[in-house]
Protein backbone atom coordinates (compact mmCIF):
# COMPACT_ATOMS: atom_id res chain seq x y z
CA UNK A 1 0.00 0.00 0.00
CA UNK A 2 1.56 3.33 -1.21
CA UNK A 3 1.98 6.22 1.52
CA UNK A 4 0.06 9.43 0.80
CA UNK A 5 2.27 12.60 -0.42
CA UNK A 6 2.31 15.33 1.88
CA UNK A 7 0.39 17.22 -0.91
CA UNK A 8 -3.09 14.25 -0.36
CA UNK A 9 -2.61 14.66 3.34
CA UNK A 10 -2.88 18.36 3.60
CA UNK A 11 -5.90 18.32 1.23
CA UNK A 12 -7.39 15.29 2.99
CA UNK A 13 -6.98 17.25 5.79
CA UNK A 14 -8.04 20.64 4.55
CA UNK A 15 -11.10 18.69 3.60
CA UNK A 16 -12.02 17.30 6.97
CA UNK A 17 -11.42 20.67 8.25
CA UNK A 18 -13.89 22.38 5.78
CA UNK A 19 -16.21 19.23 6.58
CA UNK A 20 -16.38 19.90 10.11
CA UNK A 21 -16.78 24.00 9.24
CA UNK A 22 -19.82 23.35 6.95
CA UNK A 23 -21.35 20.83 9.70
CA UNK A 24 -21.15 22.92 12.75
CA UNK A 25 -22.27 25.52 10.04
CA UNK A 26 -25.36 23.53 9.06
CA UNK A 27 -26.47 22.45 12.25
CA UNK A 28 -26.33 26.44 13.73
CA UNK A 29 -28.19 27.89 10.88
CA UNK A 30 -30.54 24.38 10.80
CA UNK A 31 -31.68 25.40 14.81
CA UNK A 32 -31.91 28.86 13.99
CA UNK A 33 -34.43 28.55 11.28
CA UNK A 34 -36.25 26.21 12.95
CA UNK A 35 -37.03 28.66 16.16
CA UNK A 36 -37.89 31.93 13.40
CA UNK A 37 -40.41 28.82 11.90
CA UNK A 38 -41.68 28.50 15.36
CA UNK A 39 -42.09 31.91 16.81
CA UNK A 40 -43.60 32.61 13.57
CA UNK A 41 -46.03 29.51 14.10
CA UNK A 42 -46.39 30.97 17.45
CA UNK A 43 -47.33 34.56 16.18
CA UNK A 44 -50.06 33.45 13.72
CA UNK A 45 -51.53 31.48 16.33
CA UNK A 46 -51.97 33.69 19.21
CA UNK A 47 -53.34 36.36 16.91
CA UNK A 48 -56.48 34.43 15.66
CA UNK A 49 -56.73 32.35 18.94
CA UNK A 50 -57.51 35.78 21.16
CA UNK A 51 -59.28 37.29 18.14
CA UNK A 52 -61.75 33.73 18.31
CA UNK A 53 -61.18 33.82 21.91
CA UNK A 54 -62.98 37.36 22.34
CA UNK A 55 -66.19 36.26 20.26
CA UNK A 56 -66.60 33.00 22.39
CA UNK A 57 -65.74 34.88 25.79
CA UNK A 58 -68.95 37.35 24.19
CA UNK A 59 -71.41 34.44 23.35
CA UNK A 60 -73.82 33.67 26.27
CA UNK A 61 -76.24 31.96 23.70
CA UNK A 62 -76.66 28.89 21.25
CA UNK A 63 -77.80 32.01 19.15
CA UNK A 64 -74.74 33.82 19.21
CA UNK A 65 -72.53 30.54 18.75
CA UNK A 66 -73.31 30.23 14.85
CA UNK A 67 -71.56 33.80 14.98
CA UNK A 68 -68.93 32.28 16.52
CA UNK A 69 -68.69 29.54 14.07
CA UNK A 70 -69.02 31.59 11.24
CA UNK A 71 -66.09 33.50 12.22
CA UNK A 72 -64.04 30.47 12.41
CA UNK A 73 -64.85 29.08 9.06
CA UNK A 74 -64.26 32.72 7.67
CA UNK A 75 -60.77 31.97 9.69
CA UNK A 76 -59.94 28.96 8.81
CA UNK A 77 -57.45 28.90 5.36
CA UNK A 78 -59.22 27.12 2.20
CA UNK A 79 -56.44 24.51 2.08
CA UNK A 80 -57.45 24.04 6.31
CA UNK A 81 -53.91 24.39 7.13
CA UNK A 82 -54.92 26.42 10.14
CA UNK A 83 -58.05 24.82 11.66
CA UNK A 84 -59.95 25.50 15.01
CA UNK A 85 -61.58 23.07 17.92
CA UNK A 86 -63.88 23.58 20.45
CA UNK A 87 -65.03 21.57 23.57
CA UNK A 88 -67.79 21.71 26.29
CA UNK A 89 -69.93 20.10 28.86
CA UNK A 90 -72.49 21.18 26.12
CA UNK A 91 -73.04 19.48 22.52
CA UNK A 92 -74.36 22.95 21.41
CA UNK A 93 -70.95 24.81 22.09
CA UNK A 94 -68.77 22.43 20.30
CA UNK A 95 -66.74 22.86 17.10
CA UNK A 96 -65.12 20.06 15.51
CA UNK A 97 -63.93 17.77 18.94
CA UNK A 98 -66.23 15.93 20.62
CA UNK A 99 -64.23 14.87 23.58
CA UNK A 100 -60.98 16.91 24.91
CA UNK A 101 -58.21 16.86 22.18
CA UNK A 102 -55.09 14.34 22.98
CA UNK A 103 -52.37 17.45 22.57
CA UNK A 104 -48.89 16.55 23.75
CA UNK A 105 -47.32 18.65 26.07
CA UNK A 106 -45.36 21.41 24.28
CA UNK A 107 -41.36 21.77 24.56
CA UNK A 108 -39.32 24.16 26.45
CA UNK A 109 -38.41 26.49 23.04
CA UNK A 110 -41.54 25.93 21.45
CA UNK A 111 -43.43 28.96 23.09
CA UNK A 112 -46.15 26.81 24.73
CA UNK A 113 -47.26 25.02 21.41
CA UNK A 114 -48.23 21.78 21.96
CA UNK A 115 -48.70 18.89 19.26
CA UNK A 116 -51.90 16.92 17.60
CA UNK A 117 -51.43 13.87 15.18
CA UNK A 118 -54.62 13.59 13.27
CA UNK A 119 -55.55 10.47 10.89
CA UNK A 120 -54.17 10.89 7.37
CA UNK A 121 -51.31 13.65 7.99
CA UNK A 122 -47.75 13.02 7.60
CA UNK A 123 -46.86 15.67 9.96
CA UNK A 124 -48.84 17.01 13.48
CA UNK A 125 -50.74 20.35 13.73
CA UNK A 126 -48.84 22.73 15.97
CA UNK A 127 -51.41 23.86 18.57
CA UNK A 128 -52.51 26.37 20.53
CA UNK A 129 -54.87 26.37 23.65
CA UNK A 130 -56.73 28.49 25.84
CA UNK A 131 -60.00 28.20 28.40
CA UNK A 132 -62.71 30.64 27.97
CA UNK A 133 -64.64 30.87 31.02
CA UNK A 134 -68.41 30.41 31.09
CA UNK A 135 -71.09 32.95 30.51
CA UNK A 136 -74.71 33.01 30.33
CA UNK A 137 -75.74 30.03 29.13
CA UNK A 138 -72.70 28.96 27.74
CA UNK A 139 -70.57 26.82 30.33
CA UNK A 140 -67.10 26.48 30.07
CA UNK A 141 -64.87 26.53 26.57
CA UNK A 142 -62.10 25.08 25.87
CA UNK A 143 -59.94 26.35 22.95
CA UNK A 144 -57.87 24.74 20.06
CA UNK A 145 -56.18 26.39 16.99
CA UNK A 146 -53.64 24.30 15.47
CA UNK A 147 -51.90 24.92 11.91
CA UNK A 148 -49.72 22.30 9.95
CA UNK A 149 -46.42 21.85 10.18
CA UNK A 150 -46.03 20.12 7.30
CA UNK A 151 -44.71 22.90 4.70
CA UNK A 152 -42.50 23.96 7.67
CA UNK A 153 -41.08 20.34 8.47
CA UNK A 154 -40.83 20.08 3.96
CA UNK A 155 -38.52 23.58 3.98
CA UNK A 156 -36.36 22.61 7.17
CA UNK A 157 -36.06 19.23 5.14
CA UNK A 158 -35.41 20.79 1.85
CA UNK A 159 -32.94 23.68 3.84
CA UNK A 160 -31.02 20.42 5.13
CA UNK A 161 -30.52 18.49 2.14
CA UNK A 162 -29.74 21.91 -0.08
CA UNK A 163 -26.54 22.38 2.45
CA UNK A 164 -25.94 18.90 2.59
CA UNK A 165 -25.14 18.96 -0.88
CA UNK A 166 -23.67 22.58 -0.84
CA UNK A 167 -21.47 21.05 2.37
CA UNK A 168 -20.37 18.27 0.22
CA UNK A 169 -19.61 20.20 -2.94
CA UNK A 170 -17.59 22.60 -0.99
CA UNK A 171 -15.42 20.33 0.55
CA UNK A 172 -14.69 18.76 -2.61
CA UNK A 173 -13.36 22.02 -3.74
CA UNK A 174 -11.31 22.49 -0.92
CA UNK A 175 -9.69 19.42 -1.47
CA UNK A 176 -9.21 19.73 -4.85
CA UNK A 177 -7.86 23.20 -4.27
CA UNK A 178 -6.06 22.26 -1.10
CA UNK A 179 -4.35 19.64 -2.99
CA UNK A 180 -3.11 22.25 -5.55
CA UNK A 181 -2.18 24.97 -3.07
CA UNK A 182 -0.33 22.15 -0.76
CA UNK A 183 1.63 21.29 -4.33
CA UNK A 184 2.74 24.87 -5.31
CA UNK A 185 3.72 25.59 -1.36
CA UNK A 186 5.78 22.79 -1.73
CA UNK A 187 7.58 23.26 -4.72
CA UNK A 188 10.60 25.05 -2.46
CA UNK A 189 10.99 21.42 -0.99
CA UNK A 190 11.49 19.82 -4.23
CA UNK A 191 13.76 21.83 -5.34
CA UNK A 192 15.86 20.89 -2.84
CA UNK A 193 15.29 17.63 -3.25
CA UNK A 194 16.57 17.96 -6.65
CA UNK A 195 19.43 19.89 -4.91
CA UNK A 196 20.19 16.57 -2.59
CA UNK A 197 20.30 14.44 -5.36
CA UNK A 198 23.26 16.25 -6.78
CA UNK A 199 25.05 16.10 -3.58
CA UNK A 200 27.69 13.39 -4.31
CA UNK A 201 30.91 11.91 -2.32
CA UNK A 202 33.04 13.57 -4.90
CA UNK A 203 32.60 16.85 -3.98
CA UNK A 204 32.09 17.07 -0.25
CA UNK A 205 32.37 21.38 -0.71
CA UNK A 206 28.85 21.22 -2.18
CA UNK A 207 26.00 22.74 -0.22
CA UNK A 208 22.58 23.16 -0.55
CA UNK A 209 21.31 26.95 -1.43
CA UNK A 210 19.35 28.27 1.10
CA UNK A 211 19.11 32.07 -0.07
CA UNK A 212 15.41 31.50 -1.97
CA UNK A 213 13.77 29.02 0.65
CA UNK A 214 11.20 30.23 3.01
CA UNK A 215 12.51 30.53 6.36
CA UNK A 216 11.23 27.07 7.85
CA UNK A 217 13.23 25.22 5.07
CA UNK A 218 15.92 27.29 5.80
CA UNK A 219 16.80 26.61 8.77
CA UNK A 220 16.30 22.84 7.82
CA UNK A 221 18.79 23.41 5.14
CA UNK A 222 21.39 25.68 7.17
CA UNK A 223 20.89 22.61 9.93
CA UNK A 224 21.45 20.12 6.65
CA UNK A 225 24.36 22.13 5.96
CA UNK A 226 26.34 22.14 9.24
CA UNK A 227 25.49 18.39 9.01
CA UNK A 228 27.87 18.20 5.92
CA UNK A 229 30.24 20.69 7.42
CA UNK A 230 31.17 18.38 10.25
CA UNK A 231 30.77 15.32 7.73
CA UNK A 232 33.40 17.12 5.43
CA UNK A 233 35.36 17.79 8.53
CA UNK A 234 35.70 13.97 10.13
CA UNK A 235 36.07 12.82 5.94
CA UNK A 236 39.08 14.67 6.00
CA UNK A 237 40.11 13.75 9.26
CA UNK A 238 39.78 10.20 8.78
CA UNK A 239 41.31 10.71 5.43
CA UNK A 240 44.04 12.32 6.91
CA UNK A 241 44.15 9.56 9.71
CA UNK A 242 44.34 6.91 7.16
CA UNK A 243 47.66 8.57 5.24
CA UNK A 244 49.20 8.88 8.61
CA UNK A 245 48.53 5.01 9.14
CA UNK A 246 49.71 4.26 6.11
CA UNK A 247 52.83 6.45 6.50
CA UNK A 248 53.55 5.31 9.76
CA UNK A 249 53.37 1.56 8.63
CA UNK A 250 55.48 2.22 5.51
CA UNK A 251 58.34 2.63 7.33
CA UNK A 252 58.92 -0.74 8.94
CA UNK A 253 57.60 -2.80 6.49
CA UNK A 254 60.16 -1.36 3.94
CA UNK A 255 62.49 -1.68 7.18
CA UNK A 256 61.31 -5.75 6.90
CA UNK A 257 61.16 -6.00 3.26
CA UNK A 258 64.49 -4.62 2.92
CA UNK A 259 66.68 -6.18 5.60
CA UNK A 260 64.85 -9.90 4.16
CA UNK A 261 65.34 -9.54 0.90
CA UNK A 262 69.33 -8.10 1.66
CA UNK A 263 69.48 -10.99 4.03
CA UNK A 264 68.27 -13.66 1.25
CA UNK A 265 70.43 -12.01 -1.44
CA UNK A 266 73.34 -14.97 -0.53
CA UNK A 267 74.08 -17.16 2.08
CA UNK A 268 74.42 -15.73 5.92
CA UNK A 269 76.03 -17.43 8.99
CA UNK A 270 73.76 -18.08 11.64
CA UNK A 271 74.97 -15.21 13.78
CA UNK A 272 73.73 -12.93 10.76
CA UNK A 273 70.53 -14.11 10.66
CA UNK A 274 69.89 -13.65 14.02
CA UNK A 275 70.87 -10.18 13.72
CA UNK A 276 68.65 -9.43 11.08
CA UNK A 277 65.87 -11.73 13.06
CA UNK A 278 66.24 -9.03 16.00
CA UNK A 279 66.01 -6.16 13.98
CA UNK A 280 62.87 -7.39 12.55
CA UNK A 281 61.63 -8.32 15.74
CA UNK A 282 62.18 -4.19 16.79
CA UNK A 283 60.27 -3.30 13.91
CA UNK A 284 57.36 -5.41 14.53
CA UNK A 285 57.28 -4.62 18.41
CA UNK A 286 57.03 -0.73 16.85
CA UNK A 287 54.05 -1.65 14.63
CA UNK A 288 52.30 -3.62 17.11
CA UNK A 289 52.66 -0.53 19.38
CA UNK A 290 51.01 1.67 16.52
CA UNK A 291 48.13 -1.08 16.20
CA UNK A 292 47.57 -1.38 19.77
CA UNK A 293 47.47 2.35 20.35
CA UNK A 294 45.27 2.59 17.29
CA UNK A 295 42.72 0.22 19.60
CA UNK A 296 42.70 1.89 22.00
CA UNK A 297 41.86 5.49 19.96
CA UNK A 298 38.88 3.69 18.27
CA UNK A 299 37.58 1.83 21.11
CA UNK A 300 37.78 5.44 23.49
CA UNK A 301 35.97 6.78 20.20
CA UNK A 302 33.13 4.13 20.54
CA UNK A 303 32.71 4.22 24.05
CA UNK A 304 33.64 0.45 24.27
CA UNK A 305 36.18 1.36 26.94
CA UNK A 306 34.67 0.71 31.01
CA UNK A 307 35.82 2.52 33.09
CA UNK A 308 36.59 0.78 36.65
CA UNK A 309 37.11 4.37 39.01
CA UNK A 310 37.68 4.56 42.21
CA UNK A 311 38.24 8.17 44.82
CA UNK A 312 42.51 7.76 45.04
CA UNK A 313 45.21 10.18 46.08
CA UNK A 314 46.88 11.15 42.36
CA UNK A 315 50.15 11.75 44.29
CA UNK A 316 50.43 8.03 44.70
CA UNK A 317 50.12 6.76 41.24
CA UNK A 318 52.28 9.59 40.05
CA UNK A 319 54.90 8.09 42.54
CA UNK A 320 54.23 5.10 41.40
CA UNK A 321 54.24 5.90 37.09
CA UNK A 322 57.43 8.11 38.19
CA UNK A 323 59.18 5.02 39.65
CA UNK A 324 58.01 2.86 36.44
CA UNK A 325 60.24 5.55 34.10
CA UNK A 326 63.05 5.78 36.82
CA UNK A 327 65.40 4.37 34.80
CA UNK A 328 64.40 6.93 31.65
CA UNK A 329 64.55 9.35 33.81
CA UNK A 330 68.11 8.63 35.06
CA UNK A 331 69.29 8.18 31.69
CA UNK A 332 68.22 11.75 30.71
CA UNK A 333 69.40 13.35 33.60
CA UNK A 334 66.38 14.33 34.85
CA UNK A 335 64.60 14.82 38.05
CA UNK A 336 60.44 14.56 38.66
CA UNK A 337 58.92 16.28 41.45
CA UNK A 338 55.41 16.34 42.68
CA UNK A 339 53.49 19.24 43.97
CA UNK A 340 50.37 19.33 45.53
CA UNK A 341 48.24 16.60 46.55
CA UNK A 342 44.08 15.97 45.13
CA UNK A 343 42.34 12.53 45.45
CA UNK A 344 39.72 12.47 42.42
CA UNK A 345 37.76 9.47 40.94
CA UNK A 346 39.77 7.63 38.34
CA UNK A 347 40.49 4.19 36.45
CA UNK A 348 43.95 3.75 37.89
CA UNK A 349 45.48 1.93 34.74
CA UNK A 350 44.16 4.03 32.73
CA UNK A 351 45.39 7.34 34.82
CA UNK A 352 48.91 5.18 34.83
CA UNK A 353 48.73 4.90 31.36
CA UNK A 354 48.18 9.16 30.93
CA UNK A 355 50.62 10.03 32.83
CA UNK A 356 53.42 7.66 31.21
CA UNK A 357 52.76 9.33 28.03
CA UNK A 358 52.83 12.76 29.61
CA UNK A 359 56.44 12.11 31.49
CA UNK A 360 57.89 10.14 28.39
CA UNK A 361 57.20 12.95 26.56
CA UNK A 362 58.30 15.50 28.88
CA UNK A 363 61.33 13.40 29.10
CA UNK A 364 61.71 13.79 25.75
CA UNK A 365 61.32 17.18 25.08
CA UNK A 366 62.60 18.43 28.51
CA UNK A 367 66.02 19.74 29.02
CA UNK A 368 68.89 17.21 30.01
CA UNK A 369 69.24 17.56 33.67
CA UNK A 370 66.23 19.75 34.17
CA UNK A 371 63.28 18.53 36.40
CA UNK A 372 59.88 17.62 35.50
CA UNK A 373 57.30 18.90 37.74
CA UNK A 374 53.93 17.28 38.00
CA UNK A 375 51.11 19.71 39.92
CA UNK A 376 48.21 18.69 40.94
CA UNK A 377 45.28 20.39 42.51
CA UNK A 378 41.54 20.89 42.23
CA UNK A 379 39.72 20.99 39.14
CA UNK A 380 37.07 23.83 38.07
CA UNK A 381 34.72 21.64 38.83
CA UNK A 382 33.28 20.82 42.51
CA UNK A 383 34.83 16.92 42.98
CA UNK A 384 37.04 17.10 39.92
CA UNK A 385 40.84 17.33 39.71
CA UNK A 386 43.96 19.18 37.08
CA UNK A 387 46.98 17.67 36.22
CA UNK A 388 49.86 19.43 34.43
CA UNK A 389 53.26 18.36 33.92
CA UNK A 390 56.02 20.94 33.40
CA UNK A 391 59.43 20.60 31.88
CA UNK A 392 62.02 22.91 30.69
CA UNK A 393 63.42 22.86 27.33
CA UNK A 394 62.56 24.48 23.93
CA UNK A 395 59.47 26.45 23.81
CA UNK A 396 56.76 25.30 21.23
CA UNK A 397 55.19 27.73 19.04
CA UNK A 398 51.85 28.52 19.14
CA UNK A 399 50.70 27.17 16.40
CA UNK A 400 51.79 24.18 17.30
CA UNK A 401 49.83 23.73 20.90
CA UNK A 402 46.52 23.13 19.86
CA UNK A 403 47.47 20.53 17.50
CA UNK A 404 49.52 18.90 19.99
CA UNK A 405 46.87 16.34 21.04
CA UNK A 406 45.91 15.31 16.94
CA UNK A 407 46.66 11.87 16.33
CA UNK A 408 50.14 11.45 14.27
CA UNK A 409 50.94 15.48 14.90
CA UNK A 410 54.28 15.49 15.37
CA UNK A 411 55.61 19.68 15.72
CA UNK A 412 58.83 19.39 13.45
CA UNK A 413 62.13 17.24 13.30
CA UNK A 414 63.87 19.40 16.08
CA UNK A 415 60.61 18.32 18.58
CA UNK A 416 62.39 14.22 18.26
CA UNK A 417 64.48 13.93 21.37
CA UNK A 418 67.86 11.98 20.47
CA UNK A 419 67.25 10.39 17.41
CA UNK A 420 64.68 8.07 19.23
CA UNK A 421 61.34 7.45 16.61
CA UNK A 422 57.58 7.97 18.01
CA UNK A 423 54.39 7.66 16.20
CA UNK A 424 52.48 10.85 17.49
CA UNK A 425 49.87 8.81 19.51
CA UNK A 426 50.82 9.47 23.16
CA UNK A 427 49.13 12.50 23.92
CA UNK A 428 45.95 11.64 21.81
CA UNK A 429 46.16 8.60 24.22
CA UNK A 430 45.90 10.96 27.26
CA UNK A 431 43.40 13.33 25.69
CA UNK A 432 40.73 9.74 24.55
CA UNK A 433 41.54 9.03 28.90
CA UNK A 434 40.84 12.71 30.02
CA UNK A 435 37.45 12.30 27.57
CA UNK A 436 36.75 9.37 29.52
CA UNK A 437 37.03 10.74 32.32
CA UNK A 438 34.91 13.79 31.39
CA UNK A 439 37.98 16.40 31.38
CA UNK A 440 39.78 17.94 29.02
CA UNK A 441 43.69 18.71 28.03
CA UNK A 442 45.64 21.62 28.03
CA UNK A 443 48.65 22.59 26.61
CA UNK A 444 50.78 26.26 27.08
CA UNK A 445 54.29 27.12 26.03
CA UNK A 446 56.40 30.42 26.64
CA UNK A 447 60.14 30.92 27.84
CA UNK A 448 61.28 27.59 27.80
CA UNK A 449 58.85 25.86 30.16
CA UNK A 450 55.95 23.88 28.77
CA UNK A 451 52.76 22.69 30.34
CA UNK A 452 50.79 20.01 29.27
CA UNK A 453 47.82 18.20 31.25
CA UNK A 454 44.04 17.30 31.49
CA UNK A 455 41.46 17.77 34.05
CA UNK A 456 39.60 15.06 35.30
CA UNK A 457 35.62 15.08 36.09
CA UNK A 458 33.97 14.01 39.29
CA UNK A 459 31.74 10.97 38.69
CA UNK A 460 28.68 12.78 39.59
CA UNK A 461 29.16 15.80 37.30
CA UNK A 462 30.39 13.18 34.30
CA UNK A 463 26.96 11.56 34.46
CA UNK A 464 25.45 14.73 34.41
Amino acid sequence: MSRLSIAQRLAAMFALAALLVFALVGVVLHQVLRDQIVRYQHAELSTKLRSVAHSVALCDSPERWRKVQDKVENLTTSERNTRFWAWSDSANFRIGADHVLPVRAAAARDFGMGTLEQPGMSSPYRTLEQVVPAYGQRPAVRLWIGIDSQPYVAALRSFALAFVALALVGTALVALLGHWIARVGLRPLQRLSSQARTLSPSNLSQRLRIEQLPPELGHLSGAFNGALDRLEAAYTRLDAFNADVAHELRTPLANLMGQTQVALSRPREAAQLEEVLQSNLEELERMRGIVNDMLFLSRADQGDIALDRACVPLAAEVAKTGEFLEYLLEEAGMRLRIDGAVDAWIDSALFRRAMTNLLHNAVQHGAPGSEIVVELGPGIVAGGARVAVRNRGQTVAAEHLGRMFDRFYRADAAREHRGERHHGLGLSIVKAIAVLHGGAVFADSGDGVTTVGFSLAEPAALRA
